[in-house]
């Protein structure tokens, strides 16, 4: 198919659910047209609701289709692009793959609130709630107990990249942030961290001039 690919993202220092769907994107190795709105900005919502009729990022367009809301569009990459894999082969594992990411797309809403991403910042030791402490513990187990299971078939969450390691690399980048002790789940933040398209967007996020004082708290 002749590439119609375009993605809609906000800034990419603070933008988690843009970090999804563009890394599991450029996980498949398609290539695709970026388009970046930094958010919160005077004229931001109204540039976001030509691409978005959900009025937010982020946004896949191809050709004529609109694709909003990030696991979703992974949803579609992964029928788009079925060579790459971006789910598991096997029924067991890929249902199991989609809980996991589905429980990041709709939990951890205190670790979300409590620890922001942002990429260019580094705060260990912030004082946090008993809930936030609470969701990285389940984060954690849940990231020990898959790498238990599929540690010999490679060194992601479910062996090779998934879109379930799309859905945490933005917690990865928080970890990493707030100085949180990975313990025997280090191995799979430094995997997550070590892949290109990642330290691609590291590097534009650290880039950005931008500043939401909301997230730098």
């Amino acid at each position: 198919m002749m590439n119609t690919l375009t993605l809609v993202i906000g800034n990419k220092n603070y933008s988690s659910w843009s970090l999804r769907p563009w890394l599991a994107l450029s996980m498949t190795g398609a290539s695709f047209e970026e388009v970046r709105i930094p958010l919160y900005e005077s004229g931001s919502a109204s540039r976001i609701q030509t691409y978005s009729p959900a009025g937010k990022v982020p946004v896949l367009i191809d050709g004529a289709l609109v694709v909003w809301d990030s696991l979703a569009i992974c949803e579609y990459l992964a029928e788009r692009f079925p060579a790459t894999r971006l789910w598991p082969a096997e029924v067991e594992t890929r249902a199991a793959a989609r809980a996991v990411s589905a429980e990041m797309h709709a939990g951890f809403g205190a670790l979300r609130n409590e620890m922001p991403m942002n990429v260019r910042s580094s705060r260990p030791g912030l004082a946090l709630s008993p809930a936030a402490h609470g969701d990285i513990s389940r984060v954690l187990a849940s990231w020990h107990a898959l790498r238990a299971r599929h540690r010999g078939d490679g060194r992601f969450l479910f062996g090779g990249f998934s879109i379930a390691d799309a859905m945490y690399a933005p917690v990865v980048l928080r970890f990493r942030t707030y100085g949180v002790d990975c313990g025997p789940s280090t191995d799979y933040a430094d995997a997550v961290l070590a892949l290109e398209p990642m330290q691609r967007w590291v590097a534009d996020a650290q880039a950005e001039r931008e500043t939401i004082d909301a997230f730098e708290r």
